[in-house]
């Protein structure tokens, strides 16, 4: 059921669900007790009183907007099976570095399941309390990871309830998926009803009458219809019969969920007071908090969100999705938004139309800003002309001095990539622009702003000491009612990795404001990507093999110990293109060249293998071998790989002389990588160019 307000909900529940793990994270683990004592009552942001930063990875963020990608790369099939969902965890993680909590067999639910998907054992089983005992299966993950799939099921908690057992019985079973199903149930129906009972009586439906969650969902009812106004007194309810000495494992289910429905009943349906109090009752804080607030944000939208504290001028829409999908890892909620309710739409066989063409920054939604950020300016989302939203920038007299508002398209600084390293989760990320590629953007003074104002289209870029320069456009005299085009062809940067794209403004009097309706860019990379000065270069390669060195006589040595591994660049909307790589093998299984890489098990290779075979394959829910041909894998060689997709046509050449060619629809986009099987292997310079330029 699309409503008219569907995809404005969808983006307030995504909009929750980040401002409640940001709030919860800070303090996550933490007793009631503790909270109060060392924080009080949690009311808004504490990151700052523990020295922590706000927007951080996360395991609840990154998990949750990845794993639904299972659906729309098995095209929206109402019917897909836990098997294939299993298959997009071994896609999308890259082993003891992405999404997950790496804590080990029998220590980390997710962990485990992984290991077991790895060995082969498909889902469900790979969950199952049969296989992984019943303690292990039912932690919190299945819970933790499930929004997305209640929110491409708008007014159908059924369907959402079927998805949240599919899904989450890939690393869980038993009460874990009992929650998964009563939540996501919940948050379906959240898109039409609002009444707190209501949506409680929708979920309690689809879990069995005598489970441990419906038990205790029927005593927490009970103990709030005593408690009245005291939360308190219910959470020691909770406490006494369902807390965490009652349960073994890191994290169980049944205490955590019980807080979401303490502070559902309690939170009087405010969105503000309802993370309050399941962020002071203690327990796994970000779960709990990224749960509630992404049922909360779907209930009351963005007025819901708005009512009583900025929760969304703090974090911008940002967010992090570091995965073997190299190109996502910086995004934010309106991206994450429409992906999703471009997924419930196709279930729903409901039309789609991608707002203003389909830019990727177009600030639609009242109070979107989608990660922009002023330098000598104020940025926020306002009414343009004709009724459509667009970030207004705004800024005081202006004489030599310039203003910028930019956006991130990769890591900030050398320092944030560091600060995550230490953190458990590592902020993987390939730049989301490159050389080559074509920004276009469109804007025009702000009502009121009454001189012409001079504009250009810029980047910043990392240099060899890994400190950010400004690279410009041509500029544009912006003035009048009338919108100013902009587009300009990001120049060749020697390598180093672009960290912001965004306008700079200039040449005005006095105070005023720029209107950008919408920037964008499009293309195929025209890039040389080898060693150079500084560490920012390296950064932006997405490692999924097991070391990667730089040293004097090569750009990237790379060693991994068993299976297949690869190292990625670039991102999903890359689609026809050539790469060409120098690769020298020194010990190896098999070495090769990737392009339109969607994760570890997703992509075409030019491979050259140890039983001296040349092979052109995709991978794909298995390999499929697409052409072949006799070639000798000369050890400490060096050899010339080079692969072009253009449309569905696949062709490779290797050292110039034997080539190979195919006809598959299969993987239409994605970004490139170095393959290496079992060994090590060197590469000194890859290039990426337009079918045409090439």
């Amino acid at each position: 059921m699309v409503t008219q307000d569907y995809d404005e909900r969808v983006y307030a529940g995504v909009l929750g669900k980040i401002i409640g793990v940001y709030l919860g994270r800070p303090f996550e683990g933490w007793t009631n007790a503790r909270i109060e004592r060392e924080l009080g009552e949690i009311d808004y942001y504490v990151h700052d009183r523990l020295g922590v930063r706000l927007i951080v990875t996360d395991d609840d963020i990154a998990g949750t907007f990845t794993f639904i990608r299972a659906l729309e790369d098995y095209g929206c099939d109402a019917d897909i099976t836990p098997a294939q969902i299993g298959q997009t965890w071994l896609n999308y993680l890259i082993e003891n570095r992405t999404i997950l909590w790496w804590g080990g067999l029998g220590n980390s639910t997710e962990h485990t399941a992984y290991l077991r998907l790895k060995a082969g054992i498909e889902a469900p089983r790979s969950g199952s309390a049969a296989l992984n005992g019943k303690v292990v299966a039912e932690q919190i993950g299945a819970q933790i990871f499930i929004d997305g799939w209640a929110m491409v099921c708008p007014g159908d908690p059924e369907r959402a309830a079927d998805f949240a057992r599919r899904a989450g019985s890939v690393s869980h079973d038993g009460e874990a998926v009992h929650g998964a199903r009563l939540l996501a149930a919940m948050e379906a129906q959240a898109f039409v009803e609002d009444d707190i009972d209501k949506l409680l009586d929708t979920g309690i439906a689809f879990v069995p009458a005598d489970s441990v969650i419906r038990r205790m969902i029927d005593d927490i009812r009970g103990w709030h219809a005593g408690a009245g106004d005291d939360w308190r007194a219910t959470f020691r309810h909770i406490q006494d019969r369902y807390g965490y000495d009652k349960y073994g494992g890191n994290c169980h289910i049944v205490p955590n969920h019980g807080l979401i429905a303490l502070a559902l009943l309690h939170g009087d349906g405010d969105f503000g007071k309802s993370l309050k109090i399941v962020n002071t009752a203690g327990w796994d804080t970000d779960c709990n908090s990224g749960n509630l607030g992404c049922l909360m944000g779907i209930r009351g939208g963005l007025a819901g969100i708005d009512a009583d504290a900025d929760w969304r001028g703090p974090i911008a829409d940002i967010c992090y999705l570091p995965s073997a999908d190299s190109g996502g890892a910086i995004s934010d909620a309106v991206g994450e938004a429409e992906r999703i309710a471009r997924m419930g739409r196709r279930l729903a066989d409901a039309p789609a139309a991608a707002p203003k063409d389909g830019a990727r920054f177009h600030f639609s939604h009242p109070g979107a800003v989608q990660g922009f950020q002023g330098e000598g300016c104020v940025v926020r989302n306002a009414e343009a002309p004709g009724g459509a939203r667009a970030l207004a920038i705004e800024f005081e007299a202006l004489q030599d001095d310039a203003v910028w508002a930019t956006t991130a398209t990769f890591i900030d600084s050398l320092a944030t990539a560091q600060y995550f390293d230490g953190r458990g989760y590592a902020l993987a990320a390939s730049p989301t622009l490159n050389p080559g590629q074509i920004v276009t953007a469109r804007a025009m003074p702000a009502p009121g702003t009454q001189s012409a104002l001079e504009a250009a289209l810029c980047v910043r870029v990392f240099d060899g000491e890994d400190a950010l320069a400004t690279l410009r456009g041509p500029a544009e005299r912006v003035e009048g009612s009338a919108w100013t085009h902009f587009s300009w062809r990001v120049p060749d940067t020697g390598g180093h990795p672009i960290a912001a794209v965004g306008l700079e403004i200039t040449a005005a009097g006095h105070a005023g404001a720029l209107l950008l309706d919408r920037l964008t860019w499009h293309g195929a990379p025209q890039v040389t990507l080898s060693s150079t000065s500084g560490k920012m270069w390296r950064r932006a390669w997405v490692r999924g093999v097991d070391q990667v060195w730089a040293t004097p006589r090569e750009s990237f040595r790379l060693i991994h110990n068993g299976g297949t591994g690869l190292l990625f660049y670039g991102t999903r909307d890359w689609r026809d293109y050539r790469v060409s790589a120098d690769i020298t093998p020194h010990l190896a299984r098999r070495v090769g060249l990737v392009a339109r890489a969607q994760g570890m098990r997703r992509y075409y290779a030019l491979t050259l293998t140890s039983e001296n075979k040349l092979m052109l394959v995709r991978e794909l829910d298995g390999t499929t071998t697409l052409a072949e041909a006799d070639c000798e894998l000369d050890l400490y060689a060096t050899h010339r790989f080079e692969l072009t997709v253009a449309g569905d046509t696949i062709s490779a050449r290797l050292n110039d002389t034997i080539e190979l060619s195919a006809k598959d629809a299969a993987l239409s986009e994605g970004g490139i990588a170095l393959l290496i099987e079992e060994g090590r292997a060197a590469t000194q310079e890859v290039t990426v160019a337009p079918v045409e330029a090439a």
